[in-house]
């Protein structure tokens, strides 16, 4: 797996290139600010950029609009965004960006090495991972949606759940029910979000892009 970091901060950039490194992971190129990370990519076409949100020069949304500039011009290669606080139209640009190889994490979440290089690997393969507090403000945000309402409040249970990675056996021992009514629950999301079986979707990422966007 090859990597390019994009954090202007040199301490935290050189802490993430050890965590990967450590991990296995190749850093193959590293970038203090937008251009830099878009050069970088473009230079190596690595599996994952790894993209603060706040970057230089004016440490608003830098970072952000470099990485939803990469999803259009290199749709191939995998982005997961860190952010210092949840911010909820942020996490909705990018994942609304596309539902694959997409991540927005806290950048608490570093500190749990094995949960972040588990996001790391989890992204570059295509997967998606956002951040349970993440998850949980949107999901307070768009319960009262029209479309949402359609849920029972077990079925938003299970897809709050879904929507922070979790399997469907862990959904089953966080509600405290089974594996096979986790399954239901599932099916049923599907059905009241509308959200036929297409080849090219991943409906678990698309239900929770129905918090965000409807």
């Amino acid at each position: 797996m090859r990597v390019v970091i994009a954090e202007d901060s040199v301490l935290l950039r050189e802490g993430l290139r050890s965590l990967l490194e450590d991990s296995g992971i190749e850093v193959v190129g590293t970038a203090g600010d937008a251009a830099e990370l878009l050069t970088a990519v473009a230079d190596h076409l690595p599996d994952l950029a790894l993209v603060d949100v706040r970057m230089p020069p004016s440490f608003t949304d830098e970072g952000l609009q470099a990485a939803l500039e990469i999803r259009r011009t290199w749709p191939e290669v995998g982005l997961l965004v860190l952010s210092q606080y949840v911010e909820e139209q942020y996490a909705a640009d990018l994942i609304g960006a596309g539902t694959r190889a997409i991540g927005y994490l806290l950048k608490d979440r570093v500190a749990d090495v094995g949960v972040f290089i588990e996001s790391v690997r989890n992204v570059a393969g295509g997967g998606a991972v956002i951040d349970p507090e993440v998850v949980a403000q949107l999901v307070r945000r768009r319960r009262t949606q029209d479309t949402l309402d359609r849920l029972t409040s077990r079925e938003l249970d299970v897809l709050s759940a879904m929507a922070e990675g979790r399997s469907n056996a862990a959904i089953a021992d966080a509600c405290g029910i089974s594996i096979g009514s986790v399954e239901k629950h599932i099916s049923s999301i599907f059905m009241k979000l509308d959200l036929a079986p297409e080849p090219d979707d991943h409906r678990r990422v698309l239900a929770v892009l129905t918090y965000l966007h409807r």
